[in-house]
Parts: C-alpha cells; structure tokens; sequence
C-alpha cells in the first residue's frame, strides 16, 4: 500500500482513499449541497414570480375577503423568503421550511386543478381544471424544490445536521 493511501485510512477516508478535497466525509460533496440550495431558490423563486404575476387575476373573483390573489401574494412572499433561508442558512431546518412550502403549494395546484374544492369562509373556490404553460412550469418549480429540499435534508441529516 503506498505512503498516501496507508495515511488517508487513519484519517478516515473513504476505504479506496479517493476522497476529494471537497468531500465532506459522508459521501457527498459540498458542492453538491450548494446544487441543492440553488435548486431549491430557483424553484421557489420560478413558483413567486408566477404567483405575483398572476395574483391581480384570481383576485378579481372575490375582491372581498380573502380572495385567490391575496394567497397568491402571501404564498410568494413566504416562498421568496424561504428560498433566501435556505441560500443563507443551508441547514435542517431551512430544507424542512423549504419542503414544505415547495410542496404544499405543489399539493395546491394540483388539488385546485383536479377537484372542484368550494370556498371555505372568506377563502374563494380556486378550482381551475386547466393547464396552462405559467400552471405548469409553477407545478414544475415547485415539485423540482420540494424534492431539492428534501434531499437536501436527507443529507445532511445523515451526517448529523450541520451546515451545508
């Protein structure tokens, strides 16, 4: 066994003794993790711009109470500032926060598209069963973060929660 190889083994390398210089010891690289955080803003962000863009039109069905363009501002808002905690932070409980906005406005779109849910207090009916590009690409983003995120909690959780 060579010099190099014999020595990485005590510091405990992986057991070829390839590990990178940006490996983090538990078989993914920082690097990777940075994908990730990126992903997960990028697909929060495509989900904000969308609903901002469309919120002005879903108002307009119930310009009192609530009404569809309120949630959409109050879900874009909350979506940009989870895209930036995970940027920042790159910890659990950023990827947790991240996953579950990602996917519960995912679950939104899909139930409002395939189930004509009827308004529930001063939240209006948002049953729309269409696909349109912006629905989709929306559907898309935030599909591709959840999934971002919680891979990206996944790992780090196994190697113990620290930052990425």
């Amino acid at each position: 066994m060579s010099r190099a190889g014999s020595s990485a083994g005590h510091r405990g390398a992986d057991p070829a003794g390839v590990r990178g210089p940006a490996d983090t010891g538990r078989g993914h690289s920082r690097p990777l993790m940075l994908v990730l955080r990126a992903l997960v803003a990028v697909g929060l962000t495509v989900s904000a711009v969308i609903h901002f863009e469309l919120a002005p039109g879903f108002q307009q069905a119930a310009p009192g109470g609530i009404g569809g363009g309120n949630l959409f501002r109050i879900q874009a808002v909350l979506a940009v500032l989870a895209a930036l905690y995970v940027l920042i932070r790159g910890h659990l409980p950023a990827y947790l926060v991240a996953a579950a906005l990602a996917l519960s406005a995912l679950a939104a779109v899909l139930l409002y598209r395939y189930v004509q849910v009827p308004a529930i207090g001063p939240i209006p009916s948002l049953y729309e069963p269409v696909w349109y590009a912006k629905k989709t690409l929306t559907a898309v983003a935030e599909g591709a973060a959840g999934l971002s995120a919680l891979i990206g909690y996944a790992l780090l959780r196994r190697r113990g929660g620290t930052r990425s």
